[in-house]
């Protein structure tokens, strides 16, 4: 967290970076947060049913959809943004199909 305030505070000095802190902070944090919290409780749901080392890369798997999903739902990235990824074109497309974007 240190590191990244003066990484912030160096770019704001040195190119006037101007980032909104809303889309840059606080959404990635709560997208971290919904994400890490869902795997906790699929990880301790599947210990008890399947072997730990199963469980733990099922629980990584469904953290890695349920960040992906909370990155698109909080709108952290613009259209532009989605249509720069491999692929971008047709995510976007997806997702003004079904209105999120």
């Amino acid at each position: 967290m240190v590191a990244f305030i003066i990484s912030i505070i160096a770019l704001n000095k040195t190119i006037k970076l101007n980032l909104e802190f809303k889309r840059f902070v606080i959404k990635p944090i709560i997208a971290t947060l919904m994400m890490g919290i869902c795997s906790y409780f699929v990880y301790m749901i599947l210990l008890g049913i399947i072997r730990q080392k199963l469980a733990t890369i099922i629980a990584i798997i469904f953290a890695i959809v349920i960040y992906a999903l909370a990155v698109v739902a909080l709108k952290i990235f613009t259209k532009e943004e989605i249509k720069m990824l491999p692929g971008g074109n047709k995510i976007c497309k997806i997702l003004e199909k079904i209105k999120i974007y």
